[in-house]
Parts: structure tokens; C-alpha cells; sequence
């Protein structure tokens, strides 16, 4: 998508940093309008219908996971998280919620931008999972439908967690590097430092149930993630 044509709404009390954002958005050819309180946030999203959502966590009147949460049911677009805090339980509850992508306060501009970027490219394609049907023992993945069956009840995914998981599997018994998920799933190399496929493997493996030593989606170190064929 064409930043000239993409309209943003950004989720931020502070306001000197939510000025210099909106305005670096701006130059950048984006169009940003800010809320600054949370309980209004959801009102302004659903009224304005902005292609990506940059959400900030602590917030006055209701908290970014609320907002997140609430926007899920009711807005299908690119939602970016913005914490100041580093934590794991943060970033895994922001991907439960929904969120797409999260940044970790403060970050470089022209990360963020790198970011926004690669959200609004990947948004288009995130009907485009091939329409397979997988099945692995008590595991159906459905393509068409994008709906995860596991031992007769559907599995509640985020659409990037089941973009995730129907990648490993679509290549089961193949070990998938980092670079490659980031480039194919995040439309952005990894730095080696990002954390962001970390906490969505780990989400993931939680929700499937996966919490066995030698796990059905293996972490091989130095190597990448496996979807292990024998184990389901």
C-alpha cells in the first residue's frame, strides 16, 4: 500500500511524543490523526476506518490491551503495539489480544516506519493462505476457512498466529529459519534481536497445547522451527 494513500490513527497520551510521531508520519506521506485517551479510542477507530492502528499500552480512561481486545471483534486492520515495558507477559498478551506487531518504547523512527511498512504490505495478503486442509493425528488446519482443529474443538488463533502455524505445517518436517519466517510472514528481515516470532511460538505452542520437552513445533537452536511430523 502506498504510504500516500494510507491513513493511520495513533493511540497516544504523551503528547510531545504523539506530536513528533504524527508529525515524522506525516513527512513520511502517511495520514495520522491521534487520540489521546483510551476510552475513545475505539469510537475514533471505528469511525475513521484507518488502514493501521498504532496503540500505546498505558493510557488513561481504558488500557491498550482493552482497546486491542475490543478492536478485534469489530476492526479486521493492522493494529501495532507500543509498550514502554520489555517484558514476555506483555508482548504475549498484546498477540492474544490480536495484535499484529509490537515496538518496544523508545524506537527509532525509522524502525517504526520499517514496521508500518511491512504491516500495511502484508495486510492485502492475509485472506491468501492456500485453501489446503492439513491434518496431523487430532490437529485440522483449514485453509479456506482459516480455523485450527484440535482434537474435535476449533482453536482460537489470531489471523498472524494461524498464518504461522499453516506455514510450519504447510512445510512439516522441515526446519524453517528465522530469516525465512520473518521475510515471508513479516515482510522484514530479522536483526537477530527481535523477539516478536519468539513470543508468537511460544503463544502458539500454549494454545496447541504444546507443552511437552521435545514439543510438536521444536525450537532447533541455530537453525530455526520445526513442525514435527510424528508427534501429533
Amino acid at each position: 500500500m502506498n504510504a500516500t494513500k494510507a491513513r493511520i490513527v495513533l493511540v497516544e497520551d504523551d503528547l510531545r511524543l504523539a506530536g513528533l510521531v504524527q508529525r515524522y508520519l506525516q513527512d513520511a506521506g502517511y495520514g495520522v490523526s491521534v487520540a489521546r485517551r483510551g476510552d475513545l479510542a475505539v469510537e475514533r477507530v471505528l469511525l475513521e476506518d484507518p488502514d493501521l492502528v498504532i496503540l500505546d499500552i498505558g493510557l488513561p480512561g481504558k488500557d491498550g490491551f482493552s482497546i486491542c481486545r475490543e478492536l478485534r471483534t469489530r476492526h479486521h486492520k493492522p493494529i501495532l503495539v507500543l509498550t514502554a515495558r520489555s517484558s514476555d507477559v506483555d508482548q504475549v498478551l498484546a498477540l492474544d489480544l490480536g495484535a499484529d506487531d509490537y515496538a518496544i518504547k523508545p524506537i527509532e523512527p525509522r524502525v517504526l516506519l520499517a514496521r508500518i511498512g511491512a504491516l500495511l504490505r502484508r495486510a492485502p495478503q492475509s485472506s491468501t493462505v492456500p485453501s489446503l486442509v492439513l491434518q496431523f493425528g487430532g490437529l485440522r488446519i483449514e485453509g479456506a476457512a482459516r480455523r485450527v482443529i484440535l482434537d474435535g474443538a476449533e482453536v482460537p488463533l489470531s489471523s498472524s498466529e494461524f498464518d504461522l502455524l499453516h506455514l510450519l505445517a504447510r512445510n512439516a518436517g522441515k526446519v524453517l529459519s528465522r530469516d525465512l519466517l520473518f521475510h515471508d510472514l513479516y515482510r522484514r528481515n530479522y536483526d537477530g534481536l527481535d523477539r516478536l516470532l519468539d513470543v508468537r511460538i511460544s503463544s502458539l505452542r500454549r494454545k496447541l497445547g504444546d507443552t511437552g520437552r521435545d514439543g510438536r513445533i521444536r525450537t532447533v537452536w541455530g537453525q530455526g522451527y520445526l513442525f514435527a511430523l510424528a508427534d501429533w
